[in-house]
């Protein structure tokens, strides 16, 4: 089956931009009155949200590591209905996991070309000019089969830079499909997770409104949609999932908690489970009624103090494990433990309903994807079951005194520490579920 029209926009390496192009193509796309489908190549939680924001359609994951052919076209068949697809890449065009092909499993030039979506890359010209031609040709050439439809040239410093760059392009045959001048002011906010959460921007709207008349002014609008191939899926029918956890789920969402990938909140939903929003922040209780309680990742470190005095909702939180399960992701294990320790190296009582206890006060990163067997007997996690997710954070465990919950590996095969916790109804993990088997 054929889907939309649609492009990847992809760069040589993060930070070359290729957010704030994204952001400002789906808004202006969107304001000639196109239907526009966002999706985010790779397991990245924060940028969907942003996409949303800007083309009014939600945004899912596509992720070649951790979903199979069918998953990703179910997700992809979201996008029935648009006029045309935008797909934002992670880090650099072939990055991925280690892979017997000529990229990395898990890259973003997997999703194009299992979608034949063509590749426009955004190139950070700064510093350089007629060289960066050989940039754009390395990668148009590097893997042939992959469609390469031209680049847009960022932080162009004068039109003199430009002509020059334009030079190097013509010379290698590459099209050159915008030139960005170079503006401090459009950056997006960050902090260590990487950009800041949509919800968090003090005016994100506006934001992305002058995104998209900075990209109207400088990028050829008519040529980008000239360029869009129609993709194809596959596989038919419904998203190839695990269960809901339950038929009615009380979702924590707010500034602490706000990371679950789209599809699964989708495909719960499509499956008839009813999602019952609370927040930890504002001291609301969770659905009394609910099944299963589920905390996701975000910032609790940031909002530790106040979730700390949250003391209606965590007491609710800790009846309802008395008799059901309750389930944290990442910065929502962390709030399940007995305590959080922020950057400043004071510790801040949590829900105690797991040993857990975690610290931001001397960093450790953990990033990649995680593949999990689950080696206990709970409601959520069928013993022997095998999932697989991401897992990305800066806090270290200090004491871990629970049951194991899964055997956990990376991506090369290589045992990872953090198993997650059981106790009773209540477990957690640091990885984010995407996809089961």
């Amino acid at each position: 089956m054929s889907l939309p029209r649609g492009v990847l926009i992809s760069a040589p390496n993060s930070g070359a931009g290729k957010t704030t192009v994204m952001l400002g193509l789906l808004r202006a796309l969107r304001d000639r009155g196109m239907q526009v489908q966002p999706f985010k190549s790779g397991p990245d939680y924060i940028d969907p949200a942003f996409h949303l924001a800007a083309a009014g359609r939600p945004s899912y994951n596509l992720d070649s590591w951790s979903m199979s052919e069918g998953l990703m076209d179910a997700i992809a068949g979201k996008a029935e209905g648009a006029d045309i697809i935008l797909a934002e890449g992670s880090m650099g065009l072939f990055d991925g996991v280690a892979g017997p092909g000529a990229f990395g499993h898990g890259s973003t030039a997997e999703t194009a070309l299992h979608f034949h979506w063509p590749v426009i890359m955004v190139l950070d010209v700064g510093g350089q000019a007629q060289s960066a031609a050989a940039t754009a040709l390395g990668f148009k050439t590097y893997f042939k089969d992959l469609p390469f439809a031209g680049v847009i040239l960022n932080r162009v410093a004068s039109p003199r830079h430009e002509r020059l760059t334009r030079l190097g392009m013509e010379k290698a045959g590459i099209e050159v499909l915008g030139v960005l001048p170079r503006r401090r002011d459009l950056a997006l906010p960050e902090r260590h997770l990487g950009l800041i959460q949509a919800v968090e921007h003090p005016d994100l709207d506006k934001a992305i409104a002058g995104y998209a008349e900075f990209l109207a002014d400088n990028v050829d609008l008519d040529k980008i949609i000239a360029v869009a191939q129609s993709g194809h899926k596959d596989n038919e029918g419904v998203l190839p999932l695990a269960h809901p956890p339950g038929q009615r789920i009380a979702l924590a969402r707010d500034e602490a908690f706000s990371f679950t990938y789209p599809h699964l909140l989708s495909h719960w939903q499509d499956s008839g489970a009813e999602l019952c929003f609370f927040s930890p922040l504002a001291d609301e209780m969770p659905d009394k009624e609910a099944d299963v309680i589920w905390l996701p990742g975000g910032y609790p470190e940031l909002h530790a103090g106040k979730l700390a005095n949250a003391h209606k909702c965590f007491n609710a939180i800790r009846t309802h494990a008395k008799t059901r399960p309750v389930h944290g992701e990442c910065g929502g294990y962390m709030a399940l433990g007995e305590a959080l320790i922020d950057k400043e190296g004071v510790s801040h009582p949590m829900l105690g309903l797991l040993g857990l206890v975690t610290s931001y006060e001397k960093r450790k990163f953990h990033l990649g994807y995680r593949m999990a067997t689950s080696i206990a007997k709970t409601s959520l996690f069928d013993e022997g079951s095998v999932w697989r997710g991401h897992e990305f954070h800066y806090s270290q465990i200090l004491t871990q005194p629970d049951e194991a919950l899964f055997s956990v590996v990376d991506a090369t095969g290589d045992t990872v520490k953090e198993t997650g916790s059981v106790r009773g109804h209540v477990t957690g993990t640091f990885f984010h579920m995407i996809a089961k088997g």
